[in-house]
């Protein structure tokens, strides 16, 4: 209790001087050539104050086994730049793989065994304004520091997303769970700082005083009261569940008449159910602007929201690191974003991911003290593909030369922006279905497919199971991914309100090499935040 009186006390303090100032285009773009500019003296003071200079630091007993010391890396650098630095670190055993960072695993080299906890990523550096925690959206939930100079960084890319893709005038509207969920408020306090408060806060869940979620309200409620005292006044919450997205449509629409279509930030699904209802209700949402995130940015969704004359694109976030990829204006691909290698740096290593099949897994290394996590080599479920470009838009014209597309993540289920680690899957399909309806685990399968830009995700039941009450599965399946802390109820009452789950009785879906998986995608492309 008195750490988290502490925790808020620092958060109050620090977020009235964050509203007091917002950030100028000119700060912005300032920035972002100073961090481009001094990207290999920013790993180095990392390494050298937050690695070598941490005892405790996994990192520092990695490279202390690889006989690597803080002058051989000053070479390197010299020698090969960031990403070729971290290529010959990886080589000699310097990383850290996803089970590993989620202390699911304890780091293992030949001759090393460390037992890691989730606070042993924690940037000494990091001055926190509170404590906050991951979604646990690939292992169980995990304790992030965060600061207001990490959130004024992030909300850079918020203003230079805006000036590319000629934003500035239009009336924003946001479609994000509000806390426990994380994108909702981080996005509020984002457009906030560079002066652009958003407009409409339509939450997916009810943000109420519920046990295990109070000081989630708490926190929210304090900060937009204490918005109210500064110039920029920030939103409450409305609880908007999606089959409700008419309402947000008819917001959208309201903006049109008024002659400034708005720009709605939501996910890719609530994207599409906005554009769908609006198609439905004969609403004319011409115009608006959706940036998207969270879930993947298929064809099939852009396809929706072009029929109601929307203009889409996706971003890419991690709440370890926050936005890592923001939207191209002349892309090359659906979902080709510009890396903000200002903040971070990224490789690729080969990873296997199932029987006869690997991926170019995604590597991420933090350039900055105030990252939520301190990673120097640690692989990400997803992967993707890496190129070097010039593109001729505002944010490669600012340097931002990396590009991704083809995001795809190969550990986690999500739909309607909201992601089932898949331990927790597999114990649903492996025991409580079983146990509930007969037959074995290898009769039961989750799939995860996109029916008209909407996302769905099947619970197949074998056919030998015999009859079952669908509903009631549907019901077992969400008490069952509800159980724990409130933001897994927060989760599975979205699907729940969303009709996003059905019963589909075949055979559960094999692979090539003729395994059963827990989980089996169709057709899927996935960025993510």
């Amino acid at each position: 209790m008195l750490a988290d009186v502490r925790a808020f006390a620092r958060y109050a303090l620090g977020l009235r001087a964050y509203l007091r100032h917002t950030l100028t285009s000119e700060e912005c773009r300032r920035q972002v050539d100073e961090l481009l500019r001094t990207r290999e003296r920013a790993l180095l003071v990392i390494l050298e104050r937050a690695v070598y200079g941490h005892p405790r630091s996994p990192y520092r007993a990695l490279l202390r086994h690889a006989g690597i010391e803080l002058g051989d890396v000053r070479h390197l650098v010299h020698e090969n730049g960031v990403e070729g630095t971290l290529e010959r670190l990886h080589e000699e055993g310097v990383y850290v793989s996803l089970d590993e960072f989620k202390c699911r695993r304890p780091i293992e080299r030949s001759g090393l065994r460390l037992t890691v906890r989730p606070e042993d990523f924690d940037s000494p550096l990091l001055g926190a304004a509170f404590i906050g925690s991951t979604g646990g959206s690939t292992g169980p939930r995990r304790r992030v520091l965060l600061d207001f100079d990490h959130r004024a960084h992030g909300a850079i890319y918020h203003r230079l997303f805006l000036e590319t893709f000629d934003l500035l005038d239009r009336p924003v509207g946001l479609w994000r769970a509000a806390p426990p969920g994380a994108a909702g408020i981080g996005t509020v306090l984002g457009f906030a700082k560079v002066g652009k408060p958003v407009e409409r806060w339509f939450s997916h869940n009810r943000l109420a005083p519920k046990r295990g979620i109070v000081k989630d309200f708490v926190f929210t409620a304090y900060t937009v009261a204490a918005s109210r005292a500064s110039r920029m006044r920030l939103p409450w919450p409305e609880f908007v569940p999606l089959r409700e997205a008419r309402i947000v449509a008819r917001w959208a629409a309201e903006k049109r008449r008024e002659g400034i279509p708005a720009l709605l930030n939501t996910t890719s699904s609530s994207g599409v159910r906005v554009s769908l209802a609006a198609e439905e209700l004969g609403l004319d949402i011409a115009g608006t602007f959706f940036r998207l995130g969270g879930e993947p940015f298929t064809a099939a969704k852009a396809e929706a929201i072009a029929r109601s004359g929307g203009i889409a694109v996706s971003n890419y976030s991690m709440s370890e690191l926050g936005r890592v990829g923001v939207a191209c204006a002349a892309p090359t691909a659906l979902d080709d974003l510009h890396v903000t290698t200002d903040q971070l740096a990224v490789i690729q290593r080969e990873r296997t991911v199932a029987p006869g099949a690997s991926v170019q897994a995604l590597l991420y290394t933090t350039l900055r003290p105030n990252a939520p996590k301190l990673m120097l080599n640690v692989e990400s479920d997803d992967y993707g593909t890496l190129e070097q470009r010039d593109c001729g838009c505002l944010l490669g014209e600012l340097g931002f030369s990396t590009h991704v597309h083809g995001v795809r993540s190969y550990e986690k289920l999500t739909s309607e922006g909201m992601t089932f680690v898949g331990s927790d899957v597999f114990a649903l399909l492996d025991d409580v279905l079983p146990a509930r309806f007969g037959g074995q685990p290898t009769d039961y399968q989750l799939v995860e497919e996109e029916i008209g830009g909407v996302p769905k995700v099947s619970v197949v039941v074998s056919p030998s199971v015999g009859d079952v009450d669908e509903r009631a599965v549907i019901e077992t399946v969400l008490d069952a991914l509800s159980a724990g802390p409130g933001y897994k109820s927060m989760m599975a009452d979205v699907w729940r309100g969303g009709g996003t789950l059905r019963v589909v009785r075949r055979e559960p879906y094999a692979t090539g090499a003729g395994k059963l998986l827990p989980l089996h995608v169709l057709d899927r492309t996935r960025p993510g935040g």
